[in-house]
């Protein structure tokens, strides 16, 4: 019998995707410190200002004006801004870092739907994990860990997330660093009035008055860490290994997520959350990685 086939990556290759997982992980945890004192949508606001300057000057415009309008909108003001809202007392780091994994299925339905493609039965018995767990983590809603209006706005994020996940497949193959960066330009200046509708301009004024080292440093870490350095490895990683190697230790940005929220905020691990996150995780696992076992399968 064979063994299942699969491309090795260098130690050090390894190590940096670890890292950026890693990064994007323990982000949710840096969210929460940086909500302690500013308003959300004012804290989205500055993240993608710091994304934008000054690496607009340095990188050529990759994409069309409208392409990159859009893919801004959706994850500036759908997928952060939301995000930020929620976790802002209706949601904890841990499950929030779990659910906007649901993308995956977002895009995957999506795709196929522009496609014309069927979704095959694993994908479905993927999903079902997937269901079955949010539907644990909705029979568990409290004000401690995730409120109904929580749950809604992260998975609103997360459709959010997909529909930018699709409009930056229709800009083809490009930079995508240059391409999150350029588009920053179009995700300022919704959340701004989005902030400063309904937050008020005292509020977000207090806010940045009130903002710590702490909270600068959970705002420089969304635009240097999460952003320029998370994308811009990530792609270096793809453009170097195949896909199917690469994007499976996504599956690690939960585990990262839920143990710094752990370990930083004391969030509890109770058997409940567990289950769901398995759940959860089982179904991201069994989408990414059933057609490469498949495959092995009917090649021995």
């Amino acid at each position: 019998m064979s063994a299942l086939p699969t491309a090795t990556l260098p130690l050090r290759h390894f190590l940096l995707a670890l890292a950026v997982v890693a990064v994007w992980g323990t982000n949710f945890v840096v969210i929460r410190v940086g909500l302690n004192h500013l308003p959300p949508l004012l804290f989205a606001t500055l993240r993608f200002t710091l994304a934008l300057v000054p690496m607009v000057f340095f990188l050529k415009r990759p994409a069309a004006w409208g392409n990159l309008a859009a893919y801004g909108v959706l994850i500036g003001a759908g997928q952060f801004g939301l995000l930020f809202v929620a976790m802002k007392g209706h949601i904890s780091p841990g499950l929030a870092s779990l659910l906007m994994q649901t993308q995956v299925f977002f895009t995957i339905a999506m795709a196929m739907k522009i496609s014309g493609e069927k979704v095959g039965l694993y994908q479905w018995a993927a999903l079902a994990l997937a269901v079955v767990g949010i539907g644990i983590i909705a029979a568990h809603a409290d004000a401690a860990t995730v409120t109904p209006l929580g749950l809604l706005l992260v998975l609103i994020a997360a459709f959010s997330w997909a529909c930018g996940n699709i409009t930056a497949r229709k800009a083809g193959p490009v930079n995508m660093l240059a391409y999150v960066d350029w588009a920053s330009l179009f995700s300022i200046p919704p959340l701004f009035l989005l902030s400063l509708t309904f937050e008020g301009w005292p509020a977000m004024v207090e806010g940045v008055r009130r903002a710590d080292l702490a909270t600068w440093a959970a705002v420089l870490w969304q635009s240097v860490g999460n952003t320029m350095f998370g994308f811009a490895a990530w792609a270096w990683l793809l453009a170097r290994h195949p896909a199917a190697t690469i994007t499976p230790m996504a599956l690690l940005v939960p585990v990262f997520g839920m143990g710094a929220s752990a370990i930083v905020l004391h969030e509890g691990l109770p058997g409940w959350k567990l289950a769901a996150a398995g759940l959860v995780l089982g179904g991201l696992a069994v989408n990414m990685l059933w057609p490469k076992v498949r495959g092995w399968y009917l090649a021995r």
